[in-house]
């Protein structure tokens, strides 16, 4: 639990802060986030800025707003919530009645007492958002309405981690995840704080066969901005990747596949969490929703599929106030941590395996087998006797795992063994 409580502290410290697309709340995270891990670098792209068919938006920056009755008294607060604002709302300072007041108010009608978090990044205006009972409850009156904002030139923010091998290999492993939402903690928060905490231990780590890729993007347009960057290397060199986002609360796992669902990604993640967590829910690429979608997207093909805890826009608490700090945990965070760490070691020791002799090797004069042969005496010696039977040079350890019901992390002392003995060889 030591690092899941890290985690949840770190979003507890995120989780104020207004981020949008753009903006001084994005650098602000990031650089929480490059206190963890400080090899992170955090790079600015200048708005205009031609990205495939997206062009990078201006920069918004908000400082304060509320809404005030003819009293003086504030009923709405950005202070209180950062929630409250349209993101991307124009600077506004106006006088208005009631029945102008509500065309600009947003509000969730199917959960009253929650505040929506809606956004209007590429069409100019300018909103407010409160709980369906507060907006039921106004009464006639003139409201002050104040938006302390500014929408201009400045670039789009993002962060990442390049973690070499330890081994000269070019091969790279993707995650990428997203620091654009305002206060909610399983739909953002989440995502950055348990990758970034990837990135420690990856960087401890002594050995690492694979490179790494961790990007801290806003979502969507950050993703396009990033592709449009780096797309030819990514394709060369990116083995598998993963969308992380929505990964902090206690209630289930959920997979989303990548397009065709025939990745190492994929076979990784189904691997890991049948026995991590058999009762999954699986969701094909039809039901994508995050940044897998520019990931995936023709001509664009990387191996990329999501694991999350409950997943975006399947859950209620989902873009409202109610996906706050109480909704996630230390034990989500760290379920997700564990989950995503099992991930990447069996990455990284996945191979093809090719037994080294004809027929069943002699087990014994290598003190492998038990010498003494009695009922009950051969669990350890079956593990390995099955893992054998399956090494012909075609099935790698995630295939031999799941035709022998073994997880891979309990595989790998097998593993060890077979190749001190040189009875088992790595094969391309």
């Amino acid at each position: 639990m030591e690092i899941g409580q890290e985690i949840y502290t770190l979003c507890d410290k995120l989780f104020p802060i207004c981020r949008s697309i753009t903006g001084n709340g994005v650098r602000e995270t990031l650089i929480l986030l490059q206190g963890v891990c400080s090899e992170m670098t955090i790079h600015e792209v200048p708005s205009g800025t031609s990205v495939f068919d997206w062009t990078v938006p201006k920069e918004w920056n908000i400082h304060d707003a509320w809404i005030k009755n003819s009293k003086g008294e504030k009923i709405l607060d950005f202070q209180e919530n950062n929630l409250h604002v349209v993101g991307y709302s124009l600077p506004i300072d106006a006088n208005v009645t009631l029945k102008d007041l509500l065309p600009l108010i947003y509000t969730q009608p199917d959960q009253p007492d929650a505040i929506p978090y809606v956004t209007s990044y590429y069409k100019e205006r300018y909103g407010f958002c409160m709980t369906q009972r507060q907006k039921d409850s106004l009464p006639e009156d003139t409201y002050h309405v104040y938006i302390d904002s500014e929408l201009k030139d400045g670039s789009l923010t993002y962060g990442e981690i390049l973690i070499p091998s330890t081994e000269g290999n070019t091969d790279e492993i993707f995650l990428s995840t997203y620091v654009c939402h305002p206060s909610m903690a399983n739909n953002e928060l989440s995502g950055p704080a348990v990758a970034v905490y990837l990135a420690k231990w990856l960087f401890e780590k002594k050995k690492r066969r694979y490179n790494y890729r961790i990007i801290f993007i806003p979502e969507t347009i950050g993703a396009i901005t990033y592709l449009s960057r780096h797309l030819p290397v990514m394709k060369d060199r990116i083995r598998a990747g993963f969308n992380l986002s929505c990964v902090g609360d206690d209630r289930t796992y959920s997979y989303i596949a990548s397009r065709y669902g025939d990745t190492l990604a994929d076979k990784a993640a189904k691997n890991i969490l049948s026995f991590h967590y058999p009762a999954y829910q699986y969701y094909s690429f039809l039901h994508r929703g995050s940044d897998e979608r520019q990931y995936n997207a023709p001509g664009v093909d990387l191996p990329v599929c999501a694991v999350c805890r409950s997943k975006y826009g399947e859950y209620p608490e989902y873009h409202t106030s109610k996906d706050n700090m109480g909704f996630i945990s230390p034990t989500g965070l760290q379920g997700a941590y564990d989950v995503y760490h099992d991930i990447i070691e069996a990455l990284e020791y996945n191979r093809r395996y090719q037994i080294q002799c004809l027929c069943e090797p002699q087990l014994g004069k290598r003190g492998l087998y038990p010498t003494i042969s009695q009922k009950g005496s051969y669990g350890e010696a079956k593990k390995m006797t099955d893992f054998i039977a399956y090494a012909d040079g075609a099935n790698d350890l995630f295939d031999i795992s799941n035709i022998i019901g073994i997880s891979v992390k309990e595989l790998l002392p097998t593993v060890a063994r077979l190749e001190k003995a040189a009875l088992i060889k790595a094969v391309d």
